[in-house]
């Protein structure tokens, strides 16, 4: 549930030298001393590159946490040290609790994110030291045990290598830690339609697949641009399902429904004061509508609502019996139902939408503004039953930071 430059002064150009005589070692065969010498172009130098990363942003940056973090002291003197390692080697390195810091804060301006109250709460793993995909792939998959948690769920964030100069950081492919594949069989898609291109990618690696409708991808990881990834199946440990039941409905059970307790978000890179980390992969944890009416109701998706109405005895022969509507009711409320059931961490959407309106209030009272996507925070169903629906929201800043950011293709 937590789920968009360069600008620096570039030194003058030095002037030619001036004096001295340009022929006082001429070959014998130059002009006489007293000729007139023949004009010479002389190139301009080229400008100095930009830094890597931007000061300004840095800067900034640098600023802000001292200013909330009073037990940081007076900025002066980090950002002095910041700027220098920015000249020096065009980028420069955070501290651990800068790092932190600066997560937790990416959430706090995660513009579609209505699960932002608990932003303070972020775990966040310091893992810059690696960069191999074998320990990328093992950290991952603790991440994924942490967040977990046995079912109470954790909001986490591990944070790898961050992009340097002349040295891009890898890259998990995957959108998930955690996602389903996608299989085409004569014609049509079994599984999830929008995990069928990993799976096409995974199965030219040397993926085996059992053509399952919920089979976990395996974790794809890239060390360099343009070298093969490496896969990672997913040990049963790492990734927590829940079987979907209805409260009332037997027949629920049937349809073999089941989903994932755990969404980790992996193909997005989190930007602190102008580093970028490319691979950072985050969780919350769900909301029952972005299960029931989006991953298994979307058309693109699972596309289960007309099997339900089916089996709730619905008259889908038009629109005006509101079949679809009263399928995604009973949809939503098995998924509701069957993590509470399984003891695993969910929201619904009306209390989600209150906690929402209290994070506003809060940062009001700190003066600080919360810019919110309307179409992301106002929930996929009832939404005009929801608090959230009816009021306006401080516009989003694209270039606010830190964030989560669309990643760049290498």
């Amino acid at each position: 549930m937590i789920f968009d430059r360069l600008r620096t002064r570039r030194p003058a150009a030095p002037t030619a030298p001036t004096g001295g005589c340009p022929y006082a070692h001429a070959h014998p065969s130059a002009p006489p001393p007293f000729s007139e010498p023949e004009p010479r172009s002389v190139p301009e130098p080229a400008p100095a590159a930009p830094p890597f990363t931007d000061p300004e942003q840095a800067s900034e940056f640098v600023r802000r946490f001292h200013r909330e973090q009073p037990a940081a002291g007076a900025p002066e003197e980090r950002l002095h040290a910041v700027l220098d390692e920015i000249g020096r080697t065009g980028t420069y390195v955070h501290t651990p609790a800068e790092l932190a810091y600066g997560a937790r804060l990416a959430w706090r301006n995660a513009a579609r994110c209505i699960g932002r109250l608990y932003w303070r709460s972020l775990v966040v793993r310091d893992l810059r030291h690696l960069s191999s995909a074998d320990d990328l792939a093992a950290e991952c998959f603790e991440h994924l045990r942490l967040a977990g948690n046995g079912g109470r769920i954790r909001p986490v964030i591990s944070v790898f290598a961050p992009d340097r100069p002349g040295r891009p950081a890898p890259r998990i492919l995957n959108q998930q830690l955690v996602r389903y594949a996608g299989h085409h069989v004569d014609g049509a898609v079994v599984g999830d339609p929008a995990g069928a291109a990993l799976a096409a990618r995974a199965r030219d690696l040397g993926w085996k697949c059992a053509e399952d409708r919920f089979e976990v991808l395996p974790l794809l990881v890239q060390e360099r641009p343009g070298e093969r990834p490496s896969w990672y199946e997913l040990p049963d440990d790492a990734a927590l399902e829940v079987p979907l039941t209805h409260p009332e409905h037997a027949w629920f059970a049937e349809l073999g429904l089941r989903w994932y307790a755990v969404p980790a978000i992996s193909d997005m890179a989190l930007e602190i004061g102008g580093v970028r980390y490319p691979t950072a992969p985050f969780n919350g944890w769900y909301m029952g509508t972005e299960i029931g009416a989006r991953n298994l109701a979307d058309a693109d998706r699972y596309d289960m609502l007309a099997t339900v109405a089916e089996r709730l005895g619905l008259d889908t022969s038009h629109d005006r019996t509101l079949w679809r509507d009263r399928a995604l009711v009973e949809l939503n409320l098995a998924v509701l139902h069957s993590f509470q059931e399984a003891g695993v961490t969910v929201a619904d959407h009306h209390t989600e939408s209150h906690r929402f309106l209290k994070h506003v209030a809060q940062e009001a009272r700190l003066g600080r503004p919360t810019p919110a996507d309307w179409s992301w925070i106002v929930p996929p169903v009832s939404g005009g039953l929801t608090p959230v629906y009816h009021r306006y929201y401080d516009p989003v800043d694209p270039s606010l930071r830190p964030a989560f950011v669309a990643r760049e293709p290498w």
